[in-house]
């Protein structure tokens, strides 16, 4: 997956698999942390391989609020989440993201990978909607 990423823009670039941030006295590890130079912000990637449920977003949440408060450098902007689910109910993300503050997307992956450059042109849509 890191690589499939990486593959998506040269902007990508790699930090950590399992990036460990602590809070309090726990451990807490990201699945795939990236940083993305045009957007000059941490992309924190959590990958789910069952259907999506409420709390894997409030899990990510809690992940971009730490690498915020802890990780990112005063010059940089708010990290971004991805998350990415084996499958997904429709009205369970629109619940789960109702009363959401934060700009979130929730998608359901696909065992085939569509086209390469549909997936580039999706990602960078994402982004420009977030900025």
């Amino acid at each position: 997956m890191k690589n499939f990423i990486l593959e998506l823009g040269k902007d990508f670039i790699f930090i950590g698999e399992e990036f460990k941030i602590q809070v309090g006295n726990s451990d807490f590890y990201i699945d795939l942390l990236f940083y993305h130079r045009e957007l000059q912000c941490l992309v924190a990637f959590e990958l789910k391989a069952d259907k999506f449920k409420p709390d894997h977003l409030g899990q990510l949440n809690f992940y971009l609020e730490a690498l915020d408060r802890d990780v990112k450098k005063s010059n940089e902007n708010p990290s971004i989440g991805v998350l990415l689910c084996k499958d997904k109910d429709k009205e369970v993300v629109e619940y789960s993201l109702s009363r959401s503050l934060s700009k979130t997307m929730v998608s359901q992956y696909k065992t085939h990978l569509p086209d390469k450059s549909i997936l580039q042109r999706k990602l960078h849509a994402l982004f420009q909607n977030n900025s």
